[in-house]
């Protein structure tokens, strides 16, 4: 069964380059538009890595981690954070695994932050799963 990421940007591009970065690694993707959205979709799916961005019209993505972590359903599933370098955020200020900045090479980062907090693909296929 493939791994399934949850992808949470108001900006289409944004989304679109990270779907397409999780969905050339072999994982179904859904995607939202925002916190609220996003919500509605973990209502009906357990993904297993969630990539969310900051500043959504709705629900920020502060907000949504903080949904995500007030219930014991979803509270585990790492959650990664989109933000501008020049943003001044912390990721564990609000609670995120990992944190990958827009303006520099998102898939490079997506890969390095996926292998850490998922582990390497290559890691799995020898583990058996």
């Amino acid at each position: 069964m493939p791994s399934v990421a949850l992808v949470v940007d108001d900006s289409m591009l944004i989304r679109h380059t990270v779907c397409r970065f999780f969905e050339e690694r072999g994982f179904e993707v859904e995607s939202a538009t925002n916190g609220q959205d996003a919500l509605e979709i973990l209502k009906r799916l357990r993904p297993d890595i969630i990539v969310t961005d900051m500043d959504m019209p709705k629900m920020t993505g502060s907000e949504l981690i903080a949904a995500l972590k007030s219930q014991p359903t979803t509270a585990n599933i790492p959650v990664g954070i989109l933000a501008g370098k020049q943003s001044g955020f912390e990721k564990k200020k609000h609670g995120a695994d990992f944190a990958i900045f827009k303006d520099i090479d998102i898939e490079d980062q997506l890969a390095a932050a996926v292998d850490a907090v998922l582990g390497s693909p290559s890691a799995k296929k020898a583990a058996g799963k």
